[in-house]
């Protein structure tokens, strides 16, 4: 999996160019039938079966329909795209979908069943970033015509919530498979279909691909062929501007939108445009490690009760700015299985104190490990260490603050030799299931030396909420999970930074959506 999502969260991809520098006015000449957003690129392709970064998810989800997808803000309620909602059936292993057939490609052939299979099994062979999307899943035709069978090897009742994701749109095979395409076993190394799709496109979306340079712009160009409704502009640019120039851009007219501003940037600009400051779905969270190979001290089940009393979630929310949020666990406040900030642990001095008497220990010392080159929506990782070393202090505990550039950190963080350190997940799918990885013995676990068995409790509840398919009832197995999570697990959520944009006052208002930041096909101009 990439480090951007599985390994850390979002890292600045493309640092290439030092960030395409303030954009000179006039630097693209704008007119009411084009749009242009500025942002920090974290690009590597534009091919949708090996793309898994941000700004991919935001050129490519108008390129490459899915066949299911959400509007607006919401994460938790899968709407009709190329296909209708699934049925699932009682076992969750069979997901059967059925295919809009006005859907069509841009060059106006038809969207089949039999794209939709080469386009899974390409994702699935190319073994890119967003291959884990579809490990276990079988693709087959349906007893009717239009049917999209999906088959798992377990029970996974997120699987529709996977499958809006961009990485998993559906391309056109035939031009695909023209321009040196494979869906078969060892596309690994026989498909070279990425070439011509950074730089043209076969997709069924709203915009097509007219221009793909990872250093400077894409540019989309709308899609006279789509079978929906039409966008409301001709063209959009997307720019690599750094977070200082987007601002002044935005200021003076020279994009539209700016999509990566700090909370504390909003004030200077919110009179001359729309401001919008909301969690982000990346969660920060620190943990303990619990093994004591590792640490001994960090293991000590009181000691780790200890640093979850000491924490003042308060003052670190301060921190994070206006805007962030912190969720009573793991789980981000915009997904269904949430768990309310009421529930998550609160400071208690005392408590922190009797934990710490009780854990045996005297005085202990502890390295705090945390990712020294890089900041969370403008949040330093430095800020927040300092003020946990204060609070931990105050209890009797020394945190020894070890920063640590972002590869090395990486490396250990992945090794699991972390003491004790501050991290942050980002999600790959919005859906609770892709949490149950912080489980003892499963990936992000492992890496807090939370082994298979160490707490039976957590793992019988993970497992039911796994393959639960009532809504109603998955909410509230990933309540009941995230609460014995809270109470023996090594980890502690923090906070969700913010994430802080600023629009023009010519556009309508526009919602931040966590799978592809915003979705360009809805933005519209301001009613008159």
């Amino acid at each position: 999996m990439i480090i951007t999502r599985r390994m850390l969260g979002v890292l600045p991809i493309a640092m290439a160019a030092a960030v395409a520098g303030m954009v000179p006015a006039g630097a693209f000449a704008q007119d009411a039938s084009t749009l242009v957003v500025d942002t920090a690129f974290q690009l590597k392709t534009a091919d949708p079966a090996r793309e898994f970064e941000p700004t991919a998810n935001l050129v490519l989800h108008p390129v490459y329909e899915t066949l299911i997808t959400f509007k607006g803000s919401d994460l938790t309620t899968l709407v009709p795209s190329l296909a209708s909602i699934p049925v699932v059936a009682p076992d969750a292993k069979t997901f059967t979908f059925t295919l809009n057939p006005a859907a069509k490609f841009s060059d106006g052939s038809p969207v089949t069943v039999d794209d939709v299979i080469f386009s899974f099994n390409r994702v699935k062979n190319v073994k890119g970033s967003p291959s884990f999307l579809l490990d276990g899943v079988t693709v087959a035709k349906g007893a009717k015509e239009g049917e999209i069978v999906l088959t798992t090897a377990q029970p996974d009742p997120g699987l529709p919530y996977k499958l809006a994701n961009p990485a998993v749109g559906i391309v056109n095979s035939k031009v695909v498979k023209a321009n040196q395409g494979s869906a078969d076993e060892g596309a690994d190394k026989t498909d070279r279909a990425d070439t011509f799709l950074a730089s043209t496109s076969a997709g069924s979306g709203p915009y097509i691909l007219d221009k793909f340079d990872m250093a400077a712009e894409v540019v989309l160009k709308r899609n006279d062929a789509y079978w929906g409704a039409k966008p409301a502009y001709d063209q959009i640019v997307v720019r690599n501007v750094d977070t200082s120039a987007q601002q002044m851009n935005v200021m003076r007219g020279d994009s539209q939108i700016a999509l990566d501003l700090r909370p504390d940037q909003l004030d200077a600009i919110k009179d001359t445009a729309y401001t919008l400051s909301v969690p982000g779905a990346d969660v920060v969270f620190m943990f303990t490690n619990s093994n004591p190979e590792i640490s001994a001290i960090a293991a000590n089940p009181d000691f780790q009760q200890a640093v979850r009393h000491a924490i003042d979630y308060d003052g670190l929310l301060a921190i994070a700015g206006e805007g962030a949020a912190r969720p009573g666990s793991i789980i981000p406040t915009m997904f269904a299985g949430a768990l309310a900030t009421d529930q998550g642990p609160k400071r208690d001095v005392e408590a922190a104190k009797a934990a710490l008497a009780k854990s045996g220990l005297k005085d202990p010392v502890i390295e705090l490990t945390y990712v020294s080159d890089i900041t969370k929506n403008g949040v330093s990782f430095a800020d927040v260490a300092a003020k946990m070393q204060a609070d931990l202090k105050e209890v009797g505990i020394t945190a020894e603050l070890k920063p640590s550039p972002v590869s090395t950190f990486l490396d250990n963080y992945r090794a699991g030799t972390l003491p004790m350190t501050i991290v942050w997940w980002g999600p790959d799918y919005p859906d609770p299931s892709d949490y149950l990885l912080f489980g003892p013995g499963e990936k992000v676990g492992l890496r807090a030396g939370w082994k298979a068995g160490a707490a039976p409790e957590v793992t019988e509840i993970a497992a039911k909420a796994a393959v639960e398919i009532d809504q109603a009832k998955r909410i509230q197995l990933y309540d009941e999970w995230q609460k014995k999570l809270n109470a023996q697990g090594p980890f502690t959520s923090l906070f969700q930074p913010a994430f802080s944009m600023a629009s023009s006052k010519t556009l309508e208002p526009v919602e931040y959506n966590a799978m592809w930041t915003i979705d360009l096909t809805a933005i519209a101009p301001a009613k008159q």
